[in-house]
């Protein structure tokens, strides 16, 4: 991992700023999403991108009722239930 060689305090709220250059190196907007994760004494922030609820793929999603779902999932499971796919 590669430091940046900056520091941020924890404000009361446990709330850290992430500095303008980081974000924008990043693609991170006001607004996005970021995934936590912690690996033994680390935490680490990813920008969030949404995958196929089923098999968890990035590609060619489709939103169903708030959840990402993939082309590829729903033929598959057209196909399990017996329909008729083109």
């Amino acid at each position: 991992m590669k430091s940046t060689g900056i520091v941020r305090k924890v404000d009361e709220l446990g709330r850290v700023v992430l500095p303008i250059e980081l974000r924008r190196n990043m693609g991170i907007e006001i607004k996005d999403s970021l995934e936590i994760f912690v690996d033994d004494n680390m935490i680490v922030l990813k920008k969030y991108e949404p995958a196929d609820i089923f098999t968890g793929s990035m590609e060619d999603l489709i939103d169903y009722k708030g959840k990402k779902v993939s082309r590829n999932s729903i033929i598959e499971m057209a196909r399990m239930a017996g329909l008729e796919v083109k």
